[in-house]
């Protein structure tokens, strides 16, 4: 009759689990936007140490000010700067949460670990001795565990910040083939005008383009003249290859400058999923340690448990009707059975859903841990 009454108090503990469960999973919505709200907080006074408030853009003022009175590509080589700090700073961060997650797998393995070799199978077999029989509630608890502890969300890939040139050599190169140009359509246009025949395949003499330079005197003072000439064809020259030069540069570090805004835009986005990433292990690095000392409590309590049934074998004997078994007996029976169906419970359930900290572990690591402290305050 008093088993009964066990099983009876331990089913409707389990359905009270389900609803709780049920709750939280519909409540789920609301934490996630309180949980985004929160992250996006912390993102924003994390911020602060490295960046001010974002203005239109989405730069930063301390950003914007600080690239007002520079040129266009120094102004981008800053941005690029800044924007490396900023990717840098949130991989060591999450470099260091994998490391604490890691650190906390292994120190939760070795747990599970010593509170199975050192009384949660000894609790299994001692049972089984007695011929205590579970529900078929806490049955299904004594599945085989899950190898998945805890899985990470799938990461976005590496943020790979790259440089800008100022694009000076090219432009220097290209300024270059322009004065040739240049050079070489005044000497076959005074060739033109003086009957002389340039052959295409080779350079014409010093000579030739002496006299083809100074047919441009003509042009200014109305005869040839070799000084004026050739002011008038390297003066023109020089003009066209600088505008070339500066244009091309010009343009290249107003490309450069937009480029280096974009990117520093997507940092700050990448940074901020990254802090939202390592505020999701915040939750299970707690969770971890938390559920690592429940153990480690089960571990202790268990191997009391299980002297006690120990001395229930010595003394009593085995019974074929457990009900034959003396009231406290039956009782220590009961709460053993209770701490091992709970603890394989959470063991058996993953810590993490869809990359985040799963609800239902969170469930069943505060049922444990009050289902422990009830043969806790039994003892004390």
């Amino acid at each position: 009759m008093k088993e009964q009454d066990v099983n009876k108090e331990s089913v409707v503990e389990e359905v009270q689990l389900q609803a709780e469960v049920e709750v939280q999973e519909s409540t789920n919505a609301d934490e996630a936007e309180t949980a985004v709200a929160n992250v996006e907080e912390a993102t924003t006074v994390d911020a602060e140490e490295h960046v001010s408030e974002e203005t239109e853009g989405g730069l930063d003022e301390d950003a914007l000010a600080q690239i007002d009175n520079m040129n266009k590509h120094e102004a981008a080589v800053l941005l690029v700067t800044k924007t490396k700090h900023i990717v840098n700073d949130a991989e060591k961060q999450m470099d260091a949460c994998r490391m604490l997650l890691s650190d906390d797998l292994q120190a939760y393995e070795d747990a599970k670990s010593a509170l199975h070799a050192n009384a949660l199978d000894e609790s299994q077999q001692l049972l089984e001795e007695l011929g205590y029989e579970a529900d078929v509630t806490e049955a299904d608890a004594f599945e085989e565990e899950n190898s998945v502890v805890f899985e990470a969300k799938e990461e976005r890939p590496p943020f790979y910040v790259k440089d800008v040139s100022s694009g000076k050599f090219g432009s220097f190169i290209l300024s270059l083939l322009v004065g040739t140009g240049t050079v070489a359509g005044f000497a076959y246009y005074a060739a033109s005008k003086t009957g002389v025949t340039l052959d295409p395949s080779k350079l014409p003499s010093v000579d030739t383009l002496k006299s083809l330079a100074a047919w441009y005197g003509t042009l200014i003072n109305g005869k040839e003249d070799l000084m004026v000439g050739g002011a008038l064809v390297g003066g023109v020259t020089v003009v066209l290859m600088w505008l070339v030069y500066g244009i091309r540069v010009s343009g290249k570090a107003k490309r450069n400058l937009a480029f280096a805004k974009q990117q520093l835009e997507e940092a700050q986005e990448y940074a901020a999923y990254k802090g939202n990433c390592k505020t999701e292990m915040d939750k299970v690095d707690a969770h971890m340690n938390d559920a690592i000392e429940t153990l480690k409590s089960y571990e202790v309590i268990l191997t009391e448990q299980n002297g006690k049934l120990k001395r229930v074998i010595h003394i009593e004997g085995i019974k074929e009707v457990p009900s034959e078994y003396h009231e406290k007996s039956l009782k220590e029976m009961a709460d053993t059975q209770m701490l091992v169906g709970t603890v394989k419970a959470f063991m058996n359930t993953p810590m993490s859903e869809e990359g985040k900290l799963s609800g239902k572990s969170t469930m069943l690591l505060e049922k444990a841990k009050n289902k422990l402290q009830q043969v806790i305050d039994r003892l004390y």
